[in-house]
């Protein structure tokens, strides 16, 4: 009986000792949710640039001889037909008399060979001399005209020479460099110019396309030819050397017509006006094109996480599960990405706290309506 007892008083107090819990999960994480959506969006891409006057002209002799004058300084404006050097002209005027000296012996010999023909010709008719002298007469005299007509071309190529001693400005525009200074000896052969001249009147500011970024930048413009396309484009603007804006806007009026094999890229010219000649040859800078999105995907980039060069975001799909999702990115606006692929508008995307977030995660989606109507104004 005792044993018996025992156990009964065992079992009773083993059923009225406390049952252990289960553990319970813990609630999905709170998470911001926004809708994808869209806009119209504006876009800009920088290319590195070089400036160019629209006209760039070496400045060469065209005869030899010493430089007696330099009429004009380094960086100096010059107006088109202005003196810029003076070569030494002695020896060519010297020529030049030369020249006019035997056109007036030839002058001279041609009016001695008309005596002779006019003297002959009667005594011909009569039949007092043979004709055989009239003719030699007459050759004699055409070889006098035809010494004449030489003796002009010598004068003629005298006068040229003696014009080349004095070297004008062939364009209007800004001196560079003066390599030959007073006293120098130049040559037509010299390797170097005397200097250069260039035009900035306007410039064409040169940057190059490579053949991605220049089959988007086509299909952005209406037209069935590039010369069509051309007159839709909108103007482009120059960034300088510091950074800022340069206060006039380019238009792009020439594409090359070829890649570069070397480099895969194209070259592209826009034009710039420049009424104060801030702008020189040799400068550099960027130019900023513009692309027009309508109607984009919109996502904030801090919706999307990167992995391994490729960007997804965590859409919310059935029963709050997230899904992880690579997405296409044609551009950036300000805060945002402009997204090609990959999501459509009206998709619920996670906003943050990404990290604690796999695929299949369940969810406590929190919309945010304020967080979508900025987005879509950015």
């Amino acid at each position: 009986m005792k044993i018996i007892l025992a156990a009964i008083i065992a079992i009773s107090l083993f059923s009225c000792s406390p049952k252990p819990q289960t553990a319970q999960a813990p609630p999905p994480p709170a998470l911001p949710v926004a809708a994808v959506v869209t806009g119209n969006q504006t876009t800009y891409q920088e290319y590195p640039a070089s400036v160019e006057g629209t006209v760039n002209v070496e400045v060469r002799p065209q005869v030899s001889g010493s430089l007696d004058k330099v009429f004009v300084d380094e960086g100096a404006f010059v107006t088109a037909g202005s003196p810029i050097f003076k070569i030494n002209e002695q020896p060519y005027r010297a020529a030049l008399n030369n020249a006019l000296a035997s056109l007036h012996a030839a002058e001279a010999a041609q009016g001695n060979a008309q005596i002779e023909v006019d003297k002959l010709t009667p005594l011909v008719a009569n039949k007092v001399v043979s004709d055989y002298q009239l003719k030699t007469a007459k050759a004699t005299y055409q070889v006098a005209k035809a010494n004449i007509e030489s003796a002009k071309a010598n004068v003629a190529t005298a006068q040229i020479n003696l014009g080349y001693t004095l070297i004008k400005a062939p364009v209007s525009g800004y001196i560079g460099r003066l390599l030959k200074k007073q006293g120098s000896l130049v040559t037509p052969q010299d390797v170097e110019a005397l200097t250069q001249l260039s035009d900035v009147h306007d410039v064409h500011v040169y940057f190059a396309l490579g053949e991605k970024d220049f089959v988007n930048f086509k299909e952005q413009y209406p037209g069935e030819t590039l010369k069509d396309k051309l007159k839709h484009l909108p103007s482009v603007a120059l960034l300088l050397a510091d950074g800022t804006e340069y206060a006039k806007q380019g238009k792009i009026d020439v594409i090359d017509g070829q890649f570069d094999k070397n480099t895969g890229a194209i070259t592209v010219r826009a034009t710039f006006a420049n009424p104060n000649g801030l702008l020189r040859s040799g400068n550099t800078g960027k130019v900023r094109l513009s692309l027009q999105h309508d109607n984009a995907l919109i996502i904030p980039q801090s919706a999307t996480v990167e992995m391994q060069d490729k960007v997804f975001v965590y859409a919310l799909a059935d029963s709050n599960k997230v899904k992880k999702l690579p997405i296409t990115i044609i551009g950036t606006s300000g805060a945002n990405y402009l997204v090609k692929d990959g999501v459509k508008a009206g998709d619920q995307i996670v906003l943050s706290g990404m990290d604690k977030l796999q695929e299949g995660t369940v969810i406590a989606p929190q919309k945010t309506v304020d967080k979508v109507a900025a987005v879509a104004k950015n």
